[in-house]
């Protein structure tokens, strides 16, 4: 089931007798989780009928037996198991799934992996309750992410200030999550997120980012592009040259596929091609790249973001700095 899918279910007050949440993102885990334990039952059934536990403070045995319990003057209890990961014995487990208590909510958080699909208790949690795996957003599904979180808050974002949240702060949902209710105590009547407000509040610079420079590149703007590289440089709170290495990747990665769109001069087409979620705006770098760049110069650069990826890890580089290896690449790139 998808995120959406079990809250829509859970927000109509139905509750299964089991719910399987595992995955590499723990913020939809979280949510979901604490849906439940804040409105499966009322607030004066709480204390009688909720057990939230750790999987390294309990057996699997000690969990079943909280669940085959019945509840005391409610119509269910829930018990919650956090960091589900850390549990043993998972077959004394699916020995209760065969048979659970109807009246019992048994919630399993497992963060930072997958139960193993072919194991039992992944057919047997299916057939009783809810299966969820939280998966790690990718790169380019971040925009999408800060859009819809804060156009559910009333809130609106600009195409560059929505970029430079999501380069900057990466595919950590929580964190990012807690950024924009921080950047939403800030905003004014027409709660509008803009690059200054990012700037103040978030401290990125609305001039010198990651998409700044994928303007410059886009546009051959080799001026531009190193005076961004050097304020990287020489200001370590920005992340430094390393920051920019992966974004570049990405970009040329996504360039290169980008030729291969059945109309590669329309940046409607080219979005849905690349599966950007922000529209034709969003591939409008893209297009114009095509326009000063080969494909067989993306292979190349792609190439030259490997070599000097691996130079600023130590490989092959005895003590050639990172700001200097960032500018060799600049160059290459434009020549």
């Amino acid at each position: 089931m998808t995120f959406d899918a079990v809250m829509r279910d859970l927000k109509a007050g139905q509750f299964k007798p089991f719910y399987l949440l595992h995955g590499e993102e723990s913020y939809y885990i979280d949510r979901i989780t604490d849906y439940i334990a804040e409105h499966a039952l009322r607030e004066e059934e709480r204390d009688f009928n909720q057990t939230i536990v750790f999987g390294s403070d309990v057996t699997t045995a000690q969990v079943t037996d909280l669940a085959r319990r019945y509840p005391m003057m409610a119509e269910r209890q829930v018990v919650i198991v956090k960091e589900a990961q850390n549990l043993k014995n998972w077959d004394q487990l699916e020995a209760y799934l065969e048979k659970p208590q109807p009246t019992t909510v048994l919630v399993i958080a497992y963060k930072n992996g997958k139960v193993d699909g072919r194991k039992k208790i992944a057919s047997l949690a299916a057939q009783v309750g809810v299966v969820f795996e939280s998966k790690k957003k990718r790169d380019y599904e971040l925009a999408g992410f800060i859009t819809s979180y804060l156009q559910a808050k009333n809130c609106t974002i600009d195409n560059k200030a929505t970029l430079m949240i999501a380069e900057h702060i990466g595919a950590d949902l929580n964190r990012m999550s807690s950024e924009l209710d921080k950047l939403m105590i800030t905003l004014g009547e027409d709660r509008r997120v803009t690059p200054d407000i990012v700037e103040q509040q978030i401290g990125v610079s609305k001039d010198y980012n990651g998409f700044e420079l994928r303007n410059a590149i886009a546009n051959r703007d080799i001026l531009k592009a190193n005076k961004i590289v050097n304020y990287f440089d020489k200001n370590p709170k920005s992340g430094g040259p390393f920051l920019l290495v992966p974004m570049l990747f990405g970009f040329f990665q996504n360039l290169l596929l980008a030729y291969y769109a059945p109309d590669r001069n329309n940046e409607n087409e080219v979005a849905r091609w690349l599966e950007l979620k922000g529209g034709g705006w969003s591939a409008r770098e893209y297009v114009t790249a095509m326009r000063h760049f080969s494909g067989t110069k993306v292979m190349q650069i792609i190439d030259k973001i490997r070599e000097t990826d691996a130079k600023m890890k130590g490989l092959d580089n005895p003590n050639t700095p990172s700001g200097e290896l960032m500018r060799e690449l600049i160059a290459f790139i434009f020549h």
